[in-house]
């Protein structure tokens, strides 16, 4: 599979693309540091791969930008085909955050998947204070429909940092434990093709 938008190209993800992810930047925010690609030795790159890939339920794209640079990957896991749904977790270099890929990706994917893959409903989960992801899917169309504490992965994390300050009820810490709020969100074939009718709309990469 191939898709191409004005600037991205999304494929089936590959091995040799996880290799490129070593060289991929760090996100400054502490919050955000799970999101980092932690992997540097030849098997943990393979095991990597094998565990995202292998379920048939599961399927990875990779993303690349107009010079051919990969930018992300994201993941179309669980594939329920009775309902006709899935779940996406999606991945960019933080390099490469805020120029517009993101909402790119989707514009370009989610006509396929709605359309071609004949899919009816899409969820994603994503922390309460990801603030850039979560504006991005409301953007999209994504609508949140609960929400629930997840134990955060970061438990060595210093309270007193500025990030986690600025994001405190994001945040609840019991027993010594902290917890993160969780959204799960859906988007619906109905509700995307009704807000872009088209694919996008004038202005939505600005």
């Amino acid at each position: 599979m191939k898709l191409k938008g004005k600037r991205i190209t999304i494929e089936d993800l590959k091995l040799e693309d996880v290799y490129e992810m070593v060289n991929w930047g760090k996100h400054e925010n502490v919050l955000l540091a799970d999101y980092n690609f932690p992997f540097r030795t030849d098997s943990d790159i393979k095991k990597w791969y094998n565990i995202k890939t292998k379920p048939l339920r599961n399927h990875y794209y990779s993303v690349r930008n107009e010079n051919g640079i990969l930018i992300g990957y994201f993941g179309i896991k669980d594939k329920k085909y009775i309902f006709r749904s899935a779940y996406l977790g999606i991945v960019f270099d933080p390099n490469f955050l805020d120029m517009g890929y993101g909402t790119e990706t989707f514009m370009t994917f989610l006509p396929y998947y709605f359309g071609k893959m004949k899919m009816l409903t899409l969820y994603l989960e994503v922390a309460e204070f990801n603030d850039r992801a979560y504006h991005l899917y409301q953007k999209i169309g994504f609508q949140k429909i609960a929400y629930y504490l997840d134990v955060f992965p970061e438990q060595s994390l210093d309270i007193r940092n500025p990030y986690f300050v600025e994001k405190r009820d994001a945040f609840v810490i019991e027993d010594g434990i902290i917890y993160q709020q969780i959204f799960r969100m859906k988007l619906t074939r109905h509700k995307f093709f009704s807000l872009f009718k088209d694919g996008e709309k004038d202005g939505f990469y600005a």
